[in-house]
């Protein structure tokens, strides 16, 4: 449901920032159902990849031979991704915040000394400030969604309305959230994150249960439509090879 979901997101002929996993099945089953002119950047240098199956990695060859360019990592960063060239990028999380505030540094209070020493930054605060907008997928539950996180490797919307624009950062930071339980989008004044839409089967209550804040809920919530046959069928066709 998470990769139909987020597949769904991506329409039209936009660039999408691709990380390996789940980014990267949505983006794949977009391509090849409604959105044929979706235009795929891997971190590894290729430009509108166009594989057959789902890639083991960044540097699986098959992104290469299916590409439309192939250049290097610094001109993915120096010309495309931080001058905004990049429409969408995908982010996952260790920890999110009710603001979209992302950390996948250190969890604990200390910093030298932490409970847990996660991957650190990689791409992401560049994806999180230069994309026109940042999907952020992630399973949903009170360890990850939390009222605020313990470091922020990746600037969502800071702590109040204005705080990307005040640190210069052109993308609008992340409009979707996108979690096993539904979707949260930030509120247009608050930009707090507001559950707008349920999975079929979840509850409001289960959302409410599985984040560390209090959670608030669009007053127009909707369900999401479950996938079509035809969604399935590539979803299990891309997995499968």
């Amino acid at each position: 449901m998470m990769s139909i979901a987020a597949a769904r997101a991506l329409t039209g002929d936009r660039r999408c920032f691709v990380g390996i996993g789940l980014p990267s099945t949505a983006a794949n089953v977009a391509r090849r159902t409604h959105a044929p002119n979706l235009v795929l950047i891997y971190e590894s240098g290729t430009l509108g990849s166009k594989p057959d199956r789902l890639p083991a990695s960044i540097g699986d060859g098959i992104l290469a031979e299916t590409a439309d360019a192939v250049i290097s990592v610094p001109e993915v960063f120096n010309y495309w991704l931080q001058p905004g060239r990049i429409d969408v990028g995908f982010l996952g999380a260790a920890q999110l915040d009710r603001f979209g505030n992302i950390n996948t540094t250190v969890i604990g209070d200390d910093y030298a000394n932490p409970k847990v020493r996660l991957p650190g930054a990689g791409g992401a605060p560049e994806i999180a400030g230069s994309c026109g907008e940042v999907f952020v997928v992630v399973r949903q539950n009170r360890r990850t969604f939390v009222e605020q996180v313990d470091f922020v490797t990746s600037v969502g919307h800071g702590r109040a309305p204005g705080d990307r624009e005040r640190l210069g950062l052109r993308g609008a930071g992340p409009t979707l959230v996108i979690t096993d339980l539904g979707v949260l989008r930030p509120d247009p004044q608050t930009r707090e994150l507001t559950l707008t839409q349920v999975h079929p089967g979840v509850t409001v209550e289960q959302a409410r249960e599985a984040t560390g804040w209090d959670l608030r809920v669009a007053p127009d919530l909707v369900t999401t439509e479950p996938p079509t046959e035809r969604e399935l069928a590539v979803l299990r066709e891309l997995t499968a090879a």
